[in-house]
């Protein structure tokens, strides 16, 4: 997860869990965090075990998060890349919250249909003797099969939300979700395919290189456990190899002209 603005990913992040924005100003934020959020976020499941026990109605926390490094020293927590309250942030975006369901908000006065988008978020990575990874967001219309490159940046114009807005309802899909996504990966191998890979290229040299240079140092009668487990620790290291993975994505419902 790529993030730019610590301070728009955080307040992006409490205002699409309905936490309400207390004040947000110069890299000090402070929020009202609700019961869900204080569940998640403040490790007190003693306390909402006592309070649900005895039928009361909870009491949830309050937070105030630092970006601005001239702020460290107020009152608050100092946020920054690697510190433990965002990596618990991106952790539980990662594991609760890795494929979602969104409806284009419109405000239209007759019924107007809105088409269903598989938009997936996926990681290439290629590892030989370097590694380097490709991000690439790719939406899908379950439709029509037109195919567009870069949603995020089209969905980040759209207001979406989790209900769907009035006079609005959802076209079923023609194509499966699965069908859908074997799709995607076709591109993505096109895509592959399509590249120049002198660094696999590089990465067999280097895998061979590595395995002459093993085998001098053992001779045949020392030949035993210790070189295999070299050995496969070289290939595991140089052997090129080209993976997916699945960032996060979900299905988006969205009006025909928008997309």
């Amino acid at each position: 997860m790529e993030i730019h603005d610590l301070n728009a990913f955080l307040y992006d992040f409490f205002k699409a869990h309905r936490c309400p924005i207390l004040t947000n100003h110069d890299g000090v934020l402070t929020i009202q965090l609700t019961e869900e959020m204080d569940k998640v976020l403040m490790n007190r499941p003693f306390y909402w075990h006592y309070i649900k026990k005895m039928g009361y109605p909870g009491d949830p926390m309050q937070l105030t998060l630092i970006t601005n490094p001239d702020k460290r020293q107020e009152k608050g927590e100092w946020i920054h890349f690697g510190s433990p309250r965002l990596q618990q942030i991106i952790r539980y975006l990662q594991q609760a919250e890795k494929y979602t369901k969104l409806f284009q908000q419109l405000n239209p006065n007759v019924n107007t249909p809105l088409f269903p988008w598989l938009v997936t978020n996926i990681k290439i990575s290629y590892q030989g003797k370097h590694k380097r990874d490709e991000l690439f967001s790719i939406g899908l219309n379950l439709i029509n099969g037109v195919l567009k490159s870069d949603m995020m940046d089209l969905l980040k114009a759209i207001s979406l939300e989790t209900t769907i807005s009035d006079y609005c309802y959802t076209l079923s899909p023609m194509i499966k979700l699965h069908s859908g996504y074997k799709r995607i990966e076709s591109v993505l191998d096109q895509y592959v395919e399509s590249q120049e890979h002198s660094w696999a290229v590089e990465a067999l040299q280097a895998l061979e290189e590595e395995t002459k240079l093993l085998h001098h140092f053992y001779t045949e009668d020392r030949e035993d456990e210790t070189m295999e487990r070299e050995l496969k620790e070289i290939q595991e290291r140089f052997q090129p190899k080209i993976t997916y993975h699945v960032v996060n994505g979900g299905l988006f419902y969205l009006a025909s002209d928008t997309a």
